[in-house]
């Protein structure tokens, strides 16, 4: 019997941008019009889509070997697993996601203190129990079916609620009080699978290949034709990962340069290679990047 790798990918919003990375990883991957089965183009792997909130704690349980959700659903579920990757990705971008406390514009409430003996609506309800423990703040927590937003001022005092750029959070006339914390994609096994050495090598090989992947999303490669007078000025301007890549041309006093740099960067130092006397200049894109 074929060995299989039982995978669990989150459904809803990490969706698209899990899928991308897996085929930005190497994988070949598809979902069926309203089928919770991937079709992935390894034969070792049978991946199913399931709300990232209960991937944690159908990993732990051992229905999955290895699946990607949030750090706050992994703490929500007070998932025992074991944490292989941090992919820092969201649905939008690249940056961490924030779980924050939120309130109405106009209410009173300033701080955590203030809401001793209120009501919180969350779909975070664990996780909002321990930050209020901390804080020594005594309140009743809700859990929420979602239009969270909506309820702040109506139904609950506050809210705590998954943001990527808070927008969402201040069209509905909140103001954001604290941030609970910040949170990423993790890349997690059960611990029964991790022992398994079969296993433990499958899932180490595709966190490889994801991060390589979510590496090279946030750099470019570039390659440029110098001459011998203009070289040194050059490689000075160039940031690399190590040292950029020389190799002498069939032009006499020629050199073709090659690197690795930002994705965000690449739009300043184009125009100034260019005024130091780069030619040639290629920007290309990397599909994965292993340090």
């Amino acid at each position: 019997m074929n060995k299989k790798l039982k995978l669990a990918i989150p459904k809803g919003s990490l969706q698209e941008s899990t899928i991308a990375l897996f085929t930005n990883a190497g994988f070949e991957v598809s979902s069926v019009t309203r089928s919770y089965y991937l079709s992935i183009d390894d034969p070792e792997i049978e991946a199913i889509l399931i709300r990232a909130q209960e991937i944690p704690r159908y990993v732990q349980l051992g229905v999955f070997d290895a699946g990607i959700s949030g750090k706050d659903w992994i703490l929500e579920n007070r998932a025992d697993v074991v944490e292989i990757a941090n992919l820092c990705y969201a649905k939008h971008g690249l940056k961490p996601v924030k779980i924050v406390l939120a309130v109405p514009e106009k209410s009173n409430i300033k701080s955590v203190k203030d809401l001793e003996g209120k009501i919180i609506a969350t779909e975070l309800v664990n996780l909002t129990k321990d930050y209020l423990k901390k804080h020594n703040v005594q309140c009743n927590v809700e859990f929420s079916w979602g239009a969270t937003e909506i309820k702040a001022g109506y139904l609950v005092d506050a809210i705590v609620e998954i943001t990527e750029t808070g927008t969402t959070i201040a069209s509905h006339g909140l103001r954001i009080i604290d941030v609970i914390m910040e949170s990423t994609p993790r890349f997690f096994a059960n611990k029964d699978s991790w022992k398994d050495q079969w296993k433990r090598e499958k899932i180490k090989k595709i966190a490889l290949l994801l991060e390589g992947a979510l590496n090279a999303s946030k750099k470019v490669g570039l390659k440029m034709n110098v001459q011998k007078k203009d070289l040194e000025k050059i490689l000075k301007r160039l940031p690399a990962i190590k040292k950029p890549t020389i190799a002498k041309l069939s032009a006499r006093g020629w050199f073709a340069i090659e690197t690795i740099i930002d994705k965000n960067e690449v739009k300043n130092i184009i125009p100034e290679l260019k005024k130091l006397g780069a030619s040639g200049i290629v920007e290309y894109s990397i599909n994965k990047l292993i340090y």
